[in-house]
């Protein structure tokens, strides 16, 4: 009986050992993955923007522009601004392959600074994504500082420098107000009515 239960408990160890063994191995692959360079290709370390990354200006900039050491595709570029506010910059995709595209803005609102989001497609349609960061005004400060100081708040937080949190965007509470009305195009009678024996077919 005592070998049988010692048979039973070094089984166990064992099958507890391997499974640990195994989500290690898994987390360290994980972590491999993830701390990989997203770009092999080169291009978002050889792409030159304006406003330059961590850019510090005196006033709004009219315009994006994107420099492109080969002939790309570009398919998404987005601007936000600190809150994830999301600017309306009537971006389109254009099929067509070309190494510089700029892109007028509108006028932009004050804020603590701007990120640019932009992918492309490379020759061998590989995708390839990217970021630039800038702020404006008087008081303004590169946004790397303020990055790092909202890094630094969110690991003290969580504990953890593998979290990574990413704010929703902000949500807009409406109180005290009608539901909207609409007006349908037609009706539909679900009721059949009955065929009037004194009307002519």
């Amino acid at each position: 009986m005592r070998f049988t239960v010692a048979k039973k408990a070094f089984g166990l160890r064992w099958f507890l050992l391997g499974t640990s063994l195994l989500i290690s191995s898994w987390s360290v692959a994980q972590h491999t993955l993830h701390s990989q360079a997203a770009d092999s290709t080169g291009i978002a370390a050889k792409t030159e923007t304006t406003p330059s990354d961590d850019a510090v200006l005196d006033s709004p900039p009219q315009q994006l522009s994107l420099l492109f050491p080969d002939q790309v595709r570009l398919v998404k570029l987005t601007l936000r601004n600190e809150k994830r506010d999301w600017v309306d910059i009537s971006f389109r995709y254009r099929p067509r392959a070309a190494s510089n595209f700029i892109w007028a803005l509108p006028q932009l609102q004050q804020a603590t600074y701007y990120t640019a989001d932009w992918a492309v497609l490379a020759a061998n349609e590989r995708l390839v994504r990217g970021s630039f960061s800038f702020a404006f005004g008087p008081d303004a400060e590169p946004p790397s500082i303020i990055q790092a100081a909202e890094e630094l708040l969110l690991q003290s937080r969580y504990g953890d420098p593998d979290i990574r949190y990413v704010a929703p965007p902000r949500t807009q509470i409406i109180i005290n107000r009608d539901p909207p009305r609409f007006d349908p195009p037609f009706t539909i009678e679900l009721n059949e009515k009955k065929p009037d024996p004194d009307s002519i077919q």
